[in-house]
């Protein structure tokens, strides 16, 4: 690393650049203020061990400047004035650390490594985040359709509130992309964003994952779980499929929601908890209320600003854009020279009801990107579903049988409705019925 050197005692100066220099370093010395800025805007650096007094100038003051020029410089402050409050104020103001004097070679190799290792961890979070960028498409957070438009603007103007948030739509609209938009743009950006699957465990692993658990809670509880609670501190709560959350465990996700306070499993001391809670559900709550299955308090406590976000069927002049979009990032990644959709294509991605929504449509042009042989994706590189949607014929007052008609119609209502409850008010007919048409049409 190349490290700044600020003191404005010859012999400190050069004792600190030969600890530097024997850990392998490469150490730059300056005497004074005006040296250190000069350096700092003409090089970087990657530390700087800066003293809190030189002469007449402030070294707090310095650091600002300083991390104001190179925000990543990892600044460690030392001085003989030594106190708590320096020490704190020093740290508030953006110091990586700080040692008295006089201190040891070794106090300085010691924060050196120290700041070789963040910074280490520091590149490979970056790295991670570069390949977490390859495996999927930019984020697409505009839209000319109006009603998610609206949800957008809900959201986001949310995000910068404490407000917990309800995400309501079907499954495959974006609703645990969205939730980490919202928490990458609140004030807990920089601190974790935990996710919890609520249907995935059984209802005492759940609660387990969920706060926690002491060593001997349970059989095969070995150890001891901090649980994802404990995880999110200070930062995000996701809770994914809210609605499938088993009522035992709903009494305690009201308790944290009212008094952020929770228990492990096994445990009887009350641990406080800060976390900002995001729910999503592809279930209706309200309906799950008035059947006994979800406590009506818990879904007030959770519905303070929800946002129903729209199925892909209700954003047509999205589909395109967002096909698009998916097809340029995946013809790069496969390095195929992929570059547009016949008019037949498009036609069937139009008439299509797209009942797995902007999942579906992701998986469907990556498929077609992978077998298509030539520079334009064609109807025999989409799945067999797409047969219909592409072929005209399957209209009204065209040549086709009412079985046919039929047919097209309950794919395309199942592909917007919110559930088949819905679907089947939409098309007239009961919950029964519709379950045994979905039988015969091959859709269970």
């Amino acid at each position: 690393m190349r490290v700044l050197i600020v003191d404005d005692e010859p012999g400190i100066r050069k004792t600190t650049r030969m600890a530097v220099e024997a850990a392998g370093h490469e150490g730059i010395e300056a005497p004074n203020r005006t040296r250190a800025l000069a350096l700092s805007g003409e090089e970087a650096f990657d530390a700087c061990f800066l003293d809190l007094k030189l002469g007449a100038d402030d070294g707090l003051a310095v650091l600002e400047k300083l991390l104001h020029m190179q925000p990543a410089l990892a600044v460690v402050m030392f001085t003989a004035y030594a106190t708590i409050s320096t020490a704190v104020e020093a740290m508030r103001r953006g110091a990586y650390d700080f040692i008295p004097k006089p201190f040891t070679p070794d106090q300085i190799r010691g924060v050196l490594a120290r700041i070789a290792r963040t910074r280490a961890l520091q590149h490979r979070v970056q790295s991670l985040e570069g390949q977490l960028a390859d495996e999927a498409p930019a984020l697409d957070l505009e839209s000319p359709e109006p009603v998610m438009q609206r949800a957008l603007d809900v959201l986001f103007k949310a995000a910068a509130s404490p407000a917990t948030v309800l995400l309501l739509g079907p499954s495959g609209t974006g609703k645990s992309v969205l939730a980490r938009e919202v928490h990458r743009r609140s004030a807990r950006g920089d601190a974790a964003f935990v996710t919890v699957n609520c249907p995935s465990l059984s209802r005492d692993l759940l609660e387990s994952e969920l706060f926690g658990h002491v060593r001997g809670a349970f059989t095969g509880a070995v150890n001891e779980s901090m649980g994802k609670v404990a995880a999110a501190q200070g930062g995000t709560l996701f809770l994914d499929e809210i609605g499938e959350l088993p009522p035992a465990i709903q009494p305690k996700l009201l308790r944290l929601l009212q008094e952020r306070e929770y228990e492990r499993v096994g445990e009887a001391q009350t641990r406080r908890a800060d976390v900002r809670v995001i729910a999503a559900t592809n279930r209706n709550l309200a309906d799950e209320v008035k059947a006994g299955r979800f406590r009506e308090d818990l879904f007030y406590r959770l519905n303070v600003i929800s946002v129903t976000l729209p199925s892909l069927r209700e954003r047509p002049a999205d589909l395109v854009r967002l096909a698009e979009g998916y097809r340029k990032f995946f013809a790069a990644r496969l390095g195929k020279p992929v570059r547009a959709f016949t008019p037949a294509v498009q036609a069937a991605f139009a008439g299509y009801a797209w009942p797995g929504n902007l999942r579906e449509l992701r998986n469907v042009v990556e498929r077609a990107v992978i077998l298509c042989s030539g520079e334009a994706i064609e109807p025999c590189d989409l799945p067999e579903q797409f047969a219909a949607a592409a072929d005209p014929a399957v209209a009204v007052g065209a040549r086709v049988t009412l079985d046919a008609l039929e047919a097209e119609h309950i794919k395309r209502v199942l592909g917007f409705a919110r559930s088949l409850d819905e679907a089947a008010r939409i098309l007239g007919i009961d919950p029964a019925t519709l379950y045994r048409k979905r039988q015969k049409l091959g859709l269970l």
